[in-house]
């Protein structure tokens, strides 16, 4: 059964609740939607008191999807904080977006109230860090 956005958001939002942020309070959900619409995966940020071993929700779902089911085409990532206006992914989320995902990929952005902003990966990175070259034969 073909996902909307919609569910997604919906997804995020639940997700979010779940977050482990004893430090910070600042709960974020996210949801990463397949290209087919056909599976959802989610993530919420992880915390630690070590704030380097911290986890944020939207490389939480994109682990979780390559651990899942291994690396797919991807629609849209969903993410949802409780900020007004809605956070975006930090860079290091994007970096990590570029490596799986289209420059063209959705990136939607909600707070507990809906869906605010939709960008695409390459407006928030316009610039990521090639590692092709790194890549050997």
């Amino acid at each position: 059964m073909r996902q909307t956005i919609q569910q997604a958001y919906e997804l995020a939002k639940d997700t979010r609740e779940r977050a482990y942020a004893p430090y910070s309070g600042f709960k974020v959900g996210a949801a990463l939607l397949t290209a087919d619409g056909d599976k959802v995966y989610t993530g919420c940020n992880v915390e630690n008191a070590s704030y380097g071993a911290t986890i944020c929700a939207e490389r939480n779902a994109i682990l979780h999807a390559i651990a899942e089911d291994g690396i797919q085409d991807y629609e849209a990532i969903i993410v949802v904080s409780d900020d007004e206006p809605p956070a975006p992914p930090c860079a290091l989320c994007l970096q990590v977006l570029t490596e799986f995902c289209s420059p063209d990929m959705r990136v939607i952005l909600g707070t507990l109230e809906g869906i605010q902003i939709e960008y695409t990966l390459k407006d928030l990175l316009p610039h990521p860090f090639d590692g092709s070259k790194l890549q050997k034969g």
